[in-house]
């Protein structure tokens, strides 16, 4: 007689426990495209495969509340808000990397993104961009040699990926570069195109 193993996962599954996949694993899924291959957190702790943005053009943006470059918020939302009903989607993953410039709760991140810049696009909870907890998203993010700015380690808080409709990392801009500077809109504009 054959015996049946089975594993941790079933066993949760079968007792009704669901096991939320956390923001540092990928969902190990060929099918999807590398950069949309992952499920993170939402800002209020939902799930959120990412391969729900596929075919869309993409803005993932590590944001911080305390930082000089906060006001980009702003730029981010006309940008989302410019495109958005041609395919364009904004991701908000806040980090805590640099200087402890996104110091505050999930919760306290979400009330200040819309309570002062109005934000509508998604926001994710706050992970780590960079370092020995650099969430796995990030770790394929900077692995790309994207340009501008290339393949490499976040440097500061609002350093922006753009991924195109097949899911393919097609630009990186440094934080000084705003959301909608004529170097990112014309990408954004390409991409949507195709």
């Amino acid at each position: 007689m054959k015996r049946a193993s089975i594993t941790f996962g079933m066993f949760l599954a079968m007792a009704g426990v669901t096991m939320l996949q956390a923001a540092d694993t990928p969902a190990a899924d060929s099918s999807k495209p590398a950069a949309l291959n992952f499920t993170m957190p939402g800002i209020t702790g939902e799930n959120v495969d990412l391969s729900q943005y596929s075919g869309k053009v993409i803005m993932m943006v590590n944001v911080a509340s305390k930082c000089g470059f906060t006001p980009q918020y702003e730029g981010l939302e006309k940008i989302y808000e410019k495109y958005k009903d041609k395919g364009f989607i904004v991701l908000g993953f806040p980090a805590n990397n640099f200087r402890s410039q996104e110091p505050g709760t999930n919760a306290q991140i979400e009330a200040f993104c819309t309570g002062k810049y109005h934000v509508t696009f998604p926001m994710f909870s706050k992970i780590s961009v960079l370092g020995d907890d650099q969430a796995p998203l990030y770790k394929y993010l900077t692995s790309v040699d994207a340009k501008p700015e290339g393949a490499g380690d976040v440097k500061w808080n609002f350093e922006k990926f753009v991924i195109g409709r097949d899911g393919t990392v097609i630009a990186r801009f440094p934080s000084k570069v705003k959301p909608e500077d004529s170097a990112v809109t014309s990408v954004v504009e390409a991409a949507l195109a195709k």
